[in-house]
């Protein structure tokens, strides 16, 4: 990637990039330096306009030409509950509403089943402030990249199967990623 190309990017995610607080569920969110997006080199064999999350490193790296990437930070599923797989997405929405699985419901009735009618996009939600919805064929998954209102919770193993980002961080990656973007679960 050539300087002037790099420069441009960083200018266009410079409000994800910027250190800083984050809307959480709990008030403000410092977002400490480590947490930060940053470009990273990427082996051989990744192509560019495609997401890998990789579990072990609580990261989503969207590759970008000339063996680098975006890595973000990521909450992921629960032990027994990360599906890894080839995935396409094929919807996004700003401010997504949300409603919890029947699986989830019957596992935890305490805090799903209030919510089995759904819950509108916002501040509160689950989802935060975008999902992108993945896909395996013409079938929806019912898993999701989307923010979270808990930024504190990326890094950990905490979701119901889905990738959890920061909002400003989910904010970023939704706005360079297009529809029938290939995402990759390692």
């Amino acid at each position: 990637m050539s300087l002037m190309d790099r420069r441009t990017l960083l200018f266009t995610g410079a409000a994800a990039f910027a250190a800083g607080p984050a809307l959480s569920a709990t008030g403000t969110y410092q977002v400490p330096a480590h947490l930060q997006p940053r470009i990273v080199p990427v082996k051989d064999g990744f192509q560019a306009g495609e997401i890998h999350v990789d579990p072990g490193q609580f990261a989503l790296y969207w590759i970008l030409p000339g063996g680098e990437a975006i890595r973000y930070p990521v909450g992921i599923g629960q032990e027994g509950r990360y599906t890894a797989g080839t995935f396409t997405i094929r919807r996004k929405a700003e401010w997504p509403s949300w409603t919890p699985t029947k699986a989830m419901i019957r596992r935890e009735p305490e805090i799903y089943a209030q919510h089995a009618s759904g819950m509108p996009g916002g501040g509160m939600n689950p989802l935060g402030a975008r999902a992108l919805y993945l896909y395996s064929g013409g079938r929806d998954t019912y898993l999701r990249i989307h923010g979270t209102p808990k930024p504190h919770t990326v890094e950990a193993r905490v979701s119901n199967g889905c990738v959890r980002m920061i909002n400003a961080h989910v904010i970023d990656l939704y706005n360079r990623v297009p529809n029938g973007t290939r995402v990759v679960l390692h």
